[in-house]
């Protein structure tokens, strides 16, 4: 077999007469060709980076767009691996409304809670194996996934494969567990070398490798796309995490797959970058959009609001900026984020109805929901 076939793992055949991949610590030996064109790739995804980080810090309050970035990236990366939860789904649940899918949005507030977690801990711990134990510990959390070990190595041997298949018929076999531990300790060595790889070409790679070494039983996807955000934050690529980078991802989840097999099968590391950056690109620059388009909706709306509430504008921006991070509201969160009466609070939402900038969501006569539409179709695929 060839050197560039090698240069991320090789298949070795096991007891039972499967097949597991066993993969080659980073970096890839022979080492990454970067030639013009993947030079052009990365440097056009630092720049769009750059121009990200710089456009989110411009607006009058980053965290509102924070708030519905993470929320974005947790819907995306969770859909990938098949839920069918959406945006509004999330937003509803997190605002006590009934979902028709609660397992599924239960599966998305945990990847939400998990990056929560993660860029937390990360102000007290590196990124490292111990955390990632504790990012799936959270993302497996709840009475459904108990049987997968939450926050634990695997034991056993895992696959991945259409449903019915088994080690001797599926796509890709992992590892064997007694080398999971070796193959972290290389990767998180890896993730904080120091050497001239470029960091976003270190980020594809962390990327990749993680889920050639599929160390859970389940919710490697999400963990392994969860540590993307992670590296770009604790390195002070990203100030905020504002890159949805699972949007790419799932618009292009053919190539994701046969890209992260080629690696696998054929050590095409360079493919699989130059995927890697163009994602990373294509996002940045529709994040960019997209934080224009939400200072402009802000901008039209509060003048909307002062030309149309009368006396009551002044509450009408209250409860505007507040549902940039809380966009769906009752008539009782009105009351409270406004400190108003029950009845001018009724007037307030009915004149943002009028105007249409909110919109009742749940067809009762009582505990209706109000959702600030025109935000949240922004962020909606």
């Amino acid at each position: 077999m060839s050197t560039q076939r090698l240069r991320a793992g090789r298949y070795v055949r096991q007891t039972g007469g499967y097949t597991a991949f066993v993969p080659t610590p980073l970096p890839p030996d022979p080492p990454l060709i970067i030639d013009r064109p993947l030079q052009r790739l990365l440097s056009d995804a630092d720049i769009a980076l750059g121009r990200l980080d710089g456009s989110v810090l411009t607006l009058p309050d980053p965290e509102q767009f924070v708030y519905m970035s993470v929320r974005k990236e947790a819907v995306l990366s969770s859909q990938i691996e098949g839920t069918v939860s959406s945006l509004q789904d999330l937003l509803a649940s997190e605002a006590g409304v009934n979902v028709s899918f609660p397992s599924d949005v239960e599966e998305v507030i945990n990847y939400l809670a998990a990056m929560r977690h993660g860029l937390k801990r990360l102000d007290t711990l590196p990124l490292s194996v111990r955390l990632i134990r504790e990012l799936h510990a959270i993302l497996l959390r709840g009475p459904h996934s108990s049987h997968l070990t939450p926050g634990e190595i695997r034991t056993s041997q895992n696959w991945i494969g259409r449903t019915g298949s088994s080690l001797l018929t599926a796509t890709f076999v992992p590892p064997p567990r007694g080398g999971l531990a070796e193959a972290l300790s290389h990767l998180e060595r890896f993730i904080h070398g120091q050497d001239d790889l470029p960091y976003l070409i270190r980020v594809a790679m962390v990327h990749a490798h993680f889920e050639m070494i599929h160390p859970f039983l389940d919710g490697n996807g999400r963990v392994g796309r969860l540590l993307i955000t992670l590296q770009l934050c604790a390195s002070g690529v990203l100030a905020k995490p504002v890159l949805f980078l699972s949007w790419f991802f799932r618009n292009n989840q053919n190539d994701y797959y046969r890209l992260l097999q080629a690696v696998r099968d054929d050590g095409a590391w360079e493919d699989w970058v130059a995927f890697f950056l163009r994602g990373m690109t294509e996002t940045s620059t529709r994040a960019i959009g997209l934080a224009r388009a939400v200072l402009n909706l802000r901008d039209t709306h509060l003048h909307l609001i002062a030309n149309d509430s009368g006396a009551n504008a002044g509450n009408g921006f209250v409860l505007l900026e507040k549902m940039f991070r809380q966009p769906i509201v009752s008539i009782e969160d009105v009351q409270s984020i406004c400190s108003v009466s029950e009845v001018t609070a009724h007037r307030l939402v009915q004149r943002l109805v009028a105007a249409g900038i909110l919109n009742e969501i749940t067809g009762y006569a009582r505990n209706r929901r109000f959702r600030y539409d025109a935000y949240v179709n922004l962020f909606a695929d």
